[in-house]
């Protein structure tokens, strides 16, 4: 060969590998799953995968350029098992969980191999879902809402708000496994304080309505609602019920008080998707679930949602107002 057409022909390809490897590296899409537990359009779910969006963006992972986001919804049972299977059978790079214990129980049932991250999970050891919170070891981390002695919280809530309550009822999901821990840690403190708790067992709107107003019918009465996607579904339903009802109630996070409740004691779900997008992006770079570990929530919540308290007929106590992060007027 010429030297004149070598040199030609080595700076031909010095121009076109370039072009080539940028245009490849462009094309290459990442896929990321997102198992919600509550339907898309719901206006809470919608607020934490903006900021989830949000936070990714940040990252440098944008839709329709580098990545791309495949939504499932979901609530309980059949639906999560299907729905978990045809996430999975997309093959996605990384999967978000956002549907609680059950969601995530779903996908650990059809991988053991996708890299998952959750959020809302409350005790992801008790239920299986990682063998420590600091070594979670397979294909699964996240982050923890909070832990089952928060609810011990919600009671003694639940008392100073309305001192006359001496029964409590425990809105829980039975196919949740959370509902039971929820419920012993309350088991712990409500004899001291002098309360009856009664396990009030819901899966839909009617479970909710027939349960509720059963329980209404004693009185002194009061309600706790855990976190499950039941509850979240029908935020609204329930604050409406505890209302018609009289009945003083205390919420798991802040959007339950915005649709209506009286009083919420959480964290902030928000912020659990902005770093459940954190993690997403170091998986996405190589990192691997079991490596990271579970986190915790350092930052609570406590919203008063004064109209509801007026509308009850309540005096919400000086000390506990004070204390409110938040009051809805």
């Amino acid at each position: 060969m010429r030297r004149r057409e070598f040199i030609t022909l080595i700076v031909g390809a010095a121009v076109v590998w370039p072009l080539t490897a940028s245009a490849q590296q462009g094309g290459h899409v990442r896929r990321i799953g997102v198992l919600l537990g509550g339907a898309e359009d719901d206006e809470e779910f919608q607020t934490r995968m903006a900021a989830f969006r949000e936070e990714l963006q940040r990252l440098d992972w944008t839709e329709d350029r580098n990545v791309r986001i495949d939504i499932r919804s979901t609530s309980v049972g059949a639906q999560a098992q299907a729905q978990a299977k045809e996430l999975v059978a997309s093959l996605p790079d990384v999967i978000v969980a956002a549907a609680g214990s059950p969601g995530v129980i779903a996908l650990q049932q059809v991988t053991q191999t996708i890299p998952v991250v959750f959020v809302n999970v409350t005790d992801p050891v008790g239920v299986g879902i990682v063998t420590s919170l600091s070594r979670p070891s397979g294909n699964m981390t996240g982050f923890m809402p909070f832990e089952y002695g928060i609810s011990a919280k919600w009671l003694e809530l639940l008392k100073q708000i309305d001192p006359r309550v001496n029964r409590a009822g425990v809105l829980r999901d039975p196919t949740n496994p959370t509902g039971i821990g929820f419920l012993a840690a309350m088991q712990g403190v409500a004899p001291s304080i002098g309360v009856e708790l009664t396990a009030l067992n819901v899966q839909q709107a009617g479970d909710i309505e027939r349960a509720v107003g059963e329980f209404a019918r004693g009185s002194n009465g009061g309600l706790i609602v855990t976190l499950n996607g039941v509850t979240i579904r029908h935020r609204a339903l329930i604050a409406t019920l505890a209302s018609r009802h009289r009945l003083a109630a205390v919420y798991p996070q802040r959007f339950f008080s915005a649709a209506g409740g009286l009083i919420s004691y959480g964290p902030n779900a928000v912020d659990q998707f902005r770093l459940a997008a954190g993690y997403v992006d170091r998986i996405l770079k190589g990192a691997k679930p079991a490596d990271l570990p579970v986190q915790q929530p350092t930052k609570f919540q406590l919203v008063i949602n004064l109209k509801t308290a007026k509308a009850l007929g309540l005096t919400v106590p000086a000390p506990l107002l004070a204390a409110a992060d938040e009051v809805i007027d």
